[in-house]
């Protein structure tokens, strides 16, 4: 009976809401199916929550955990999550798209050089295109991409996506995250990673997206294919500076969606004092402890 009584009441509003606009509502069938899912989600939630705090207790560690198809938060970690934070790298996939919407998406070949063109790696990455510099976080190539953006050419792509948009006076390699200046809270972040990934159809996307897949395998992000190498996911990096109360060198961050064909669950992590690519080895193995 304790079973049923819920199932009882969806039906009577179901009932009732036929009656008041002439279109009947789910069938119990459906009813049930959604109760049953309802159940289960709160369960996994209740899972991956206690796993995480338990197997990764260390306050370095921020996370949000997110179901993939509602935007809901499964489970978190995340001191003052409204608070705009830079995230480094993380904007670039949408810096790239607000290039794209100012070039007819035609997108350059460029060949960085490692330190001698502002890259990361100091030995360079070579030719790089748009789905190569998603994967390797090129620094050199977003610095070629964003050398004549303005925030005004960025902010409506950002806005867009559920991001707080550069501030007006951003211009050049601020556009793509370097430095302090672009500013976003975590949770929009996160979002806005959810977004992008269920706009696959959209001009540009694609691209993006195959970069992030092939961050995942090889690329800055290739932590979460050591870890979870039956599973193909879809994963982006970011260094930024540090924005707790003990400054540290920098904070990571890794974004990880998976599976890569079709998400069901998003994970964001933040590690203090470590670069992107440890970020993602955090991430990597909370994913693997919640599909033990």
């Amino acid at each position: 009976m304790v079973a049923i009584r819920p199932i009882a009441l969806l039906l009577a509003s179901a009932l009732l809401s036929l009656s008041s606009s002439g279109r009947a509502g789910p069938p119990a069938a459906q009813l049930e199916d959604n109760l049953t899912h309802s159940r289960d989600t709160s369960l996994f939630a209740q899972s991956a929550a206690e796993a995480f705090n338990r197997d990764f207790p260390s306050g370095d560690i921020s996370f949000f955990l997110l179901d993939a198809s509602t935007g809901r938060v499964v489970a978190s970690r995340w001191d003052h999550p409204d608070i705009p934070i830079p995230m480094g790298s993380l904007f670039k996939p949408f810096t790239a798209l607000a290039y794209g919407e100012q070039h007819e998406f035609q997108y350059p070949v460029h060949t960085c050089r490692g330190a001698a063109t502002g890259c990361w790696l100091p030995r360079g990455h070579g030719r790089m295109n748009l789905t190569s510099a998603i994967a390797q976080s090129c620094n050199s190539y977003f610095r070629m991409l964003t050398a004549d953006l303005s925030s005004s050419d960025v902010a409506p792509a950002a806005v867009r996506f559920g991001l707080d948009p550069p501030p007006e006076t951003a211009a050049g390699a601020q556009l793509a995250g370097l430095g302090n200046g672009w500013r976003t809270s975590p949770l929009r972040m996160a979002r806005a990673y959810l977004a992008l990934a269920h706009g696959r159809d959209q001009p540009a996307v694609s691209q993006i997206l195959d970069g992030m897949a092939e961050s995942a395998r090889y690329g800055t992000a290739a932590a979460v294919h050591r870890a979870l190498p039956s599973h193909d996911a879809l994963a982006k990096t970011g260094t930024a500076a540090c924005t707790h109360v003990h400054r540290g060198p920098g904070d990571g961050f890794a974004v990880v969606l998976t599976p890569a064909d079709h998400p069901q669950l998003l994970l964001l992590v933040r590690v203090h004092g470590v670069p992107g690519s440890h970020a993602a080895q955090t991430a990597a193995r909370m994913l693997h402890r919640i599909e033990d």
